[in-house]
C-alpha cells in the first residue's frame, strides 16, 4: 500500500473530477484483480483436487548459534520449511520479498544464503517475521501445547494430506466468498463509515459533532445498544427526515414499507432506551444544510452512511457484530478515550481491522481533559504503531486528538481539521478509504498463493527429482530384464534338459555295466563291504546257491544307489548352473533362493516309509523298494528263491554246447519236465567229456563203446570203467560247482530283468531305473528353474510397479511444477493490476 502514501500530496491538489476519473480506473482495475484473482484461486482448487493435492507449509526460523534467533539473507529471509502432514520432509528455503504486502517467492537455501551478512534494521524484522507466515490462508493446527509428545498437537501429525488439504480448501473457499462481498463493496458507490469503540469512549457525542446536530442520544451510561445508520435524506428519502426500524430476518428496501417501521427523530431516544436488549439496525435520514464543500454527509459526490455502533466491550453479542459488521464497512473510525487508551477488546478489533484496511481513522476523544496531554499522546502513538502500522506512518491524517463535546457546542480548530482530514479521506482519497481495504485484501491473498504455490512447487520439483532419479535407477534394470527374460528361459531349459539327458545316459550306462557283471557271476559293484560267499561243500549247496543270489541282488542294490547318488551329484551341478543363471539375470537387492537345496532328500520315500513299486508280468520289482537301496531286489522273497536250475541250467548247457552258443531266452519259473531230469545226466557227460574230448569226440566215443559192448571182453571191463567214469565225474562235480554257480545264478537273475524288453526299453531293469532317477533330476531341477522364474517374474513386476510408478509421479510432478510457475505468474499480473498507481 505504500503506492497511496507516496500520492497522497498529489492527490490533495488535484480537483475533485480528477479524483473521481482516477478512482473510476482504479476501481475498474480492482475489478479486473479481484476476478482474476476467484479465477487463480478455483484453478488452485480444482487442480488440488484432480492432480496434485495441494499441502500446508509450515515455515519455521532457523536460530543459529552465537546470533540472534531472527536472522535474514540480503536476499530474503532464511527459514526451515516443513509440513504437518510429513514430519519426515525439511528443507531450508529463502523466502525473498519485494517490498510489503508484495510478491513472496520460495526458493530452496544455498550455502550463499546461509552466509549472507543479515541485516539489522528493525522494521526489516518485524516485515520479514510477518512475510513468512500466512495471512488468510493461516490454520490453527495447534491442537495442544507444543513440546509435548503426549499433547494432542502430536496428533496432527497423524493427519493425511486429503484432511489438512480439506482444511486449506475451505479457507480457500471462504476467501473466494468474502472477495464476492469484496467485490459488491467496490461496486457500491456509496461509502460506509463506521464509527465504533469502547463504551463511553464519546462515540454519539462524535457523531453529533459531525453532524453539528444532537440526533445521537447522549448520557453518562452507555445508551446506545442498536446500529444507527445515518444516511443523506435529499439525496436518498426525498428530503424527508426520519428513522426506520428495520424489521429481523427481512431485507430492507427503503420502497417496501413492510420491511421497516417508520419513526420520527424525536421518538430515536425513546426507541433505544426501550429496546436496549434488542439487536436493532435503524436507519436515520438527516439533512445536512452546510454546503457540500463543508459537510460529510451531504458532499455532492457520493452517497455516505455514516454507522454508529454499540460499544465494544457491552456484551459479546454486540462486540462480534460489530467484528462482523467491519468487513462490509469502507472505512472504519475508532474513537478511543484519552483516559482509558486501548482496552484488550479495542486492541483485538484494530488488529483484524487493520490486517484488511491496513489504514483506520482513529479519534483520541476527550483529550482536552488530560493534563499531560505531550504522554497521552506519546502512548497512544506507540500503541498505534503496534496495532496499526500502516495508519501510525500516515498519523498525521489519520490519528487525531480532540474533544467532541466542546466541538460539538462551540466547535474548536482540532475538530475542523479532524473533519476535514476524514472528508478528504473518505471523498478526495477513495483510492485509500474504499478501495484500499479490497486491495489490501487481495495483496494478502496473492502472497499467501505466492507463499502457498513456492512451498509446494518445491515439493513438486523434489518429487520430480526424485522420481527422475527412479526412473534412471529402474527403467535400465527392467529394459535389461526384458531383454534377458528369453535368454533365461532358454538357458534354464537348457541346464534342466542337459542333466535329465547326462542322468540317464549315466544311469544306463552304470546299471547295463552292473546288470553285465552279475550276468557272468561277478558282483554289480565293487565294494568293501559285499563279497560272494565261500563254498560250504556239496552238503551246503542249497545255501551256497541262495547267498550267492542275495548278494548278486544286493549288488544290484547297490548299484542302483550308487546311480542314485551320481545322478545327486549331477543335480546338484544343475542346480548350482540355475543359481548362477539367477545371479547373472536377476537384479540386486533381489533374493535369490527361496528353498535349499537338499541332495539327500532326492529318492527318499513316501510318507509311509515306502518306495512306490510297479511289478513287471514276471513278478520283479523295477521300480520301488522298501529299504531305500534300489529297487529292493535282496529283500524280495520271489527273487531270492532259489531252484535247481540254479544249479544245473540245462537249457544254457544244451545251446551252449548243441546251439549256436546263444541262449535266446529263458523262462526263469518254468516246471522241470522229465526231459530236463534226463538232460541232467547228458549234462554231465557233456561237462566231463567237453573238458577232455569235446563234445564231437565224446559222442563217437559212447558209439564205440556200444560196439564193444557186444564183445565179451569189453563187457568184463565195462563195470570197472563206468565206476571209473562215475567217481571223475563226481570230483569234477565237487570241483567245478563253487564256479559255476555264481555265473548260473547270475545268468538267470539278469535274464528276468531283462526279458520284458520286448514290451518297451522302460519295463526293463536299467530302461526304468534310468527313466526314474532322469525324472527326479527333471523334478529337481524344474523346481529350481520355476524358483528362479518366479522369482524373476516377482522382481520384474516390482521394477515394472517402480518405474510405473516413476513415470505417473514424474508426470504429475512435471505438471505440478508447470501449473505452479503459470499461478505465480498470473498472481504477478494480477499484483501489476492491485499496484496501479492512480495518481
Amino acid at each position: 500500500m505504500s503506492y497511496i502514501a507516496a500520492s497522497a500530496q498529489a492527490v490533495k491538489s488535484r480537483n475533485p473530477g480528477d479524483v473521481q476519473e482516477a478512482y473510476i480506473e482504479q476501481k475498474d482495475r480492482l475489478l479486473n484483480a479481484i476476478d482474476s484473482t476467484k479465477s487463480i484461486l478455483g484453478d488452485l482448487r480444482d487442480f488440488s483436487k484432480n492432480s496434485w493435492v495441494v499441502r500446508y507449509p509450515q515455515l519455521q526460523e532457523q536460530p543459529h548459534e552465537g546470533e540472534p534467533s531472527r536472522r535474514k539473507s540480503c536476499k530474503g529471509m532464511r527459514r526451515s520449511l516443513s509440513f504437518p502432514d510429513d514430519p519426515n520432509f525439511q528443507a531450508d528455503v529463502v523466502i525473498n520479498t519485494t517490498g510489503a504486502g508484495t510478491a513472496r517467492s520460495v526458493t530452496l537455501a544455498s550455502i550463499a544464503d546461509a552466509e549472507a551478512e543479515p541485516e539489522t534494521a528493525e522494521d526489516e524484522d518485524d516485515h520479514a517475521a510477518d512475510s513468512a507466515d500466512f495471512h488468510v490462508f493461516r490454520l490453527d493446527l495447534k491442537l495442544g501445547a507444543h513440546g509435548s509428545s503426549s499433547s494432542p498437537a502430536t496428533l496432527v501429525s497423524q493427519l493425511e494430506k486429503s484432511s489438512i488439504a480439506n482444511l486449506l480448501d475451505e479457507r480457500i473457499s471462504t476467501a473466494v466468498n468474502h472477495m464476492d462481498r469484496l467485490r459488491l463493496r467496490v461496486e457500491d458507490t456509496s461509502s460506509k463509515v463506521l464509527v465504533t469503540g469502547d463504551l463511553n469512549a464519546g462515540k454519539s457525542t462524535f457523531v453529533n459533532a459531525l453532524l453539528r446536530r444532537e440526533i445521537m442520544p447522549i448520557d453518562q451510561q452507555p445508551c446506545t445498544t442498536a446500529f444507527c445508520e445515518v444516511h443523506d435524506s435529499v439525496a436518498e428519502n426525498g428530503g424527508k427526515e426520519e428513522v426506520h426500524v428495520l424489521k429481523q430476518g427481512v431485507s430492507y428496501s427503503i420502497d417496501d414499507e413492510s420491511t421497516f417501521t417508520r419513526a420520527s427523530l424525536s421518538d430515536l431516544e425513546t426507541i433505544i432506551s426501550e429496546n436496549e436488549d434488542e439487536h436493532q439496525i435503524l436507519k436515520i435520514y438527516l439533512s445536512d444544510t452546510r454546503d457540500p464543500a463543508s459537510s460529510l454527509l451531504s458532499n455532492g459526490i457520493v452517497n455516505i452512511s455514516l454507522i454508529d455502533a454499540p460499544g465494544l466491550n457491552r456484551d459479546l453479542v454486540n462486540t462480534t457484530a460489530v467484528f462482523a459488521r467491519q468487513e462490509e464497512i469502507d472505512v472504519v473510525v475508532f474513537v478511543v478515550s484519552a483516559e482509558n487508551h486501548f482496552t484488550l477488546s479495542a486492541k483485538e478489533f484494530l488488529t483484524t481491522a487493520s490486517k484488511e484496511k491496513a489504514y483506520i481513522f482513529i479519534v483520541v476523544n476527550k483529550y482536552e481533559q488530560i493534563r499531560d496531554k505531550a504522554k497521552c499522546r506519546r502512548l497512544v502513538l506507540e500503541q498505534i504503531k503496534q496495532l496499526s502500522p500502516a495508519t501510525y506512518k500516515d498519523a498525521e491524517d489519520l490519528v487525531h486528538f480532540v474533544d467532541s463535546h466542546a466541538a460539538a457546542e462551540n466547535g474548536t480548530p482540532a475538530f475542523d481539521n479532524l473533519e476535514s482530514s476524514l472528508r478528504s479521506f473518505v471523498l478526495v482519497k477513495r483510492s485509500k478509504s474504499k478501495l484500499a481495504p479490497a486491495s489490501t485484501y487481495l495483496h494478502h491473498i496473492l502472497s499467501d498463493v505466492d507463499l502457498l504455490v513456492g512451498a509446494n512447487a518445491i515439493v513438486a520439483e523434489t518429487e520430480l527429482e526424485r522420481a527422475r532419479e527412479d526412473l534412471n535407477r529402474a527403467g535400465p534394470v527392467l529394459d535389461k530384464m526384458k531383454n534377458g527374460r528369453e535368454k533365461l528361459e532358454d538357458g534354464l531349459e537348457m541346464v534342466e534338459e542337459e542333466g535329465v539327458a547326462t542322468t540317464l545316459k549315466r544311469t544306463k550306462e552304470f546299471l547295463t555295466d552292473a546288470l553285465e557283471r552279475v550276468g557272468q557271476g561277478q558282483l554289480g559293484v565293487d565294494q568293501l563291504s559285499l563279497s560272494m560267499p565261500s563254498y560250504p561243500g556239496l552238503l551246503g549247496i542249497w545255501d551256497y546257491v541262495k547267498d550267492v543270489r542275495r548278494v548278486l541282488l544286493t549288488s544290484l542294490d547297490v548299484a542302483v544307489k550308487v546311480a542314485e547318488d551320481e545322478a545327486r551329484l549331477t543335480t546338484v551341478d544343475g542346480v548350482n548352473r540355475i543359481g548362477a543363471l539367477a545371479d547373472e539375470h536377476l537384479p540386486e537387492g533381489v533374493e535369490r533362493k527361496r528353498r535349499v537345496f537338499m541332495p539327500e532328500a532326492m529318492f527318499r520315500p513316501d510318507k509311509t516309509g515306502r518306495r512306490k513299486t510297479r511289478r513287471m508280468s514276471s513278478g520283479a520289482i523295477v521300480a520301488g523298494g522298501t529299504y531305500g537301496l534300489g529297487i529292493g531286489l535282496a529283500q524280495r522273497s520271489d527273487m531270492l528263491e532259489a531252484t535247481f536250475l540254479d544249479i544245473f541250467d540245462v537249457h544254457n548247457y544244451f545251446w551252449v554246447q548243441f546251439g549256436d552258443g546263444k541262449l535266446e531266452k529263458v523262462e526263469g519259473e518254468q516246471a522241470v519236465t522229465a526231459l530236463g531230469v534226463a538232460s541232467v545226466g547228458v549234462g554231465a557227460l557233456t561237462m566231463v567229456g567237453g573238458k577232455v574230448l569235446g563234445a564231437r569226440g565224446l559222442v563217437e566215443g559212447v558209439i564205440r563203446l556200444c560196439d564193444l559192448w557186444e564183445n565179451e571182453t569189453a563187457r568184463k571191463w565195462a563195470a570197472p570203467v563206468l565206476g571209473a567214469a562215475t567217481i571223475g565225474l563226481g570230483v569234477y562235480f565237487v570241483l567245478e560247482l563253487p564256479s559255476t554257480i555264481p555265473r548260473t545264478v547270475g545268468r538267470r537273475i539278469k535274464a528276468s530283468l531283462v526279458q520284458d524288453g520286448e514290451k518297451g526299453e522302460e519295463s526293463t531293469f536299467v530302461g526304468a531305473h534310468a527313466l526314474r532317477v532322469s525324472r527326479e533330476t527333471r523334478k529337481v531341477l524344474r523346481l529350481a528353474s520355476w524358483d528362479v522364474k518366479e522369482l524373476f517374474r516377482a522382481a520384474m513386476d516390482v521394477k515394472s510397479r517402480e518405474v510405473q510408478g516413476a513415470e505417473e509421479m514424474k508426470r504429475k510432478a512435471g505438471k505440478a511444477v508447470e501449473q505452479y510457475a503459470t499461478i505465480e505468474r498470473r498472481t504477478g499480473e494480477v499484483r501489476k493490476l492491485v499496484l496501479a498507481d492512480p495518481a
